[in-house]
């Protein structure tokens, strides 16, 4: 697997996608659990999903319920494994980070995997870590668990 990747299984990613949509037209909201490999690497084993509990009105907004945090966090003690990010979603809006992503980065180690949903179906998925001095993101790749390596071309362009 590529260094500094993240990597989740096809399973629940799928889970995520599914929550995405069904959450539209407001944002769907989650944790990542797994743990980060000596060379980056992040490698998601299962989601926590969380409703949005935030609490403005706005579409546009997404809060992670801090019990689902608590409970998952308290359910980890102990193991290898950690809370390494969250995901949520964008309503017909791309799946990059918005500025107010990064306003509310509240975590350095945190890795952000964003989907994409436009008029209810999601049609992009990316992630994303915090920049070393946490001003800005910058992309990860996004694996999941059944991608491998493209083939290597023979010169000559014939494989």
């Amino acid at each position: 697997m590529s260094a500094r990747a993240l990597l989740v299984p096809r399973a629940e990613l799928k889970r995520i996608v599914d929550a995405a949509e069904a959450a539209y037209p407001r944002e769907a909201c989650g944790l990542l659990i797994g743990r980060i490999e000596d060379d980056g690497a992040r490698r998601v084993s299962r989601i926590a999903e969380s409703a949005n509990v935030d609490a403005s009105g706005r579409a546009d907004r997404f809060e992670i319920d801090a019990r689902v945090y608590i409970e998952t966090e308290r359910g980890l003690r102990g193991s290898a494994e950690s809370v390494i990010g969250l995901y949520h979603s964008h309503c017909d809006f791309r799946a990059q980070p918005s500025t107010l992503d990064l306003e509310l980065a509240w975590e350095p180690r945190f890795v952000w995997l964003i989907v994409a949903v436009e008029g209810g179906q999601a049609i992009h998925a990316t992630a994303h870590a915090l920049s070393g001095d946490e001003r800005r993101f910058e992309p990860l790749p996004l694996l999941s668990d059944d991608w491998e390596p493209y083939p290597e071309r023979a010169p000559g362009g014939r494989s």
